[in-house]
């Protein structure tokens, strides 16, 4: 059963944002942008009060994703990429996504607090970051 809603279209725009933000991480990596993207939608806190869908998600602004402006994110979906999606949308949740909210490659190590927000792990050469369940307790 999914944990949101998603149209077909809303499917492969979360695929094509997970292939375009963490190919380079392999499938793991690619779920967990892609519970970042599930968890946005369900908070309704912080700078996601008005996140109700993947598109509004997708294309946030301020505070969206940087693979919205390259072309590589254009590309059609992949069905591997939309059955990887899939599992987000039904719920699967990978740590240190789990709770995540927002996620970055930095240069060096991940820095403990990023924009406020605790450091939840790190994958390859992505670092996590939650919120506190007393801000956002919905994800």
């Amino acid at each position: 059963m999914p944990v949101i809603k998603s149209t077909s279209k809303e499917l492969d725009l979360l695929a094509r944002l997970m292939r375009a933000e963490a190919e380079g991480e392999g499938e793991l990596g690619m779920l967990m942008v892609g519970n970042v993207g599930v968890n946005r939608v369900l908070a309704d806190c912080l700078d996601f009060r008005d996140v109700r869908n993947l598109q509004q998600m997708v294309f946030q602004s301020p505070g969206g994703f940087e693979a919205t402006t390259k072309s590589y994110f254009y590309q059609r979906a992949r069905e591997q990429d939309r059955r990887l999606a899939q599992r987000t949308i039904n719920g699967e949740r990978f740590h240190p996504a789990t709770r995540g909210l927002w996620f970055f490659k930095p240069t060096g190590d991940c820095p403990a607090q990023w924009y406020g927000q605790w450091n939840t792990g790190r994958y390859k050469s992505h670092c996590f970051y939650a919120p506190t369940e007393t801000d956002c307790p919905q994800v």
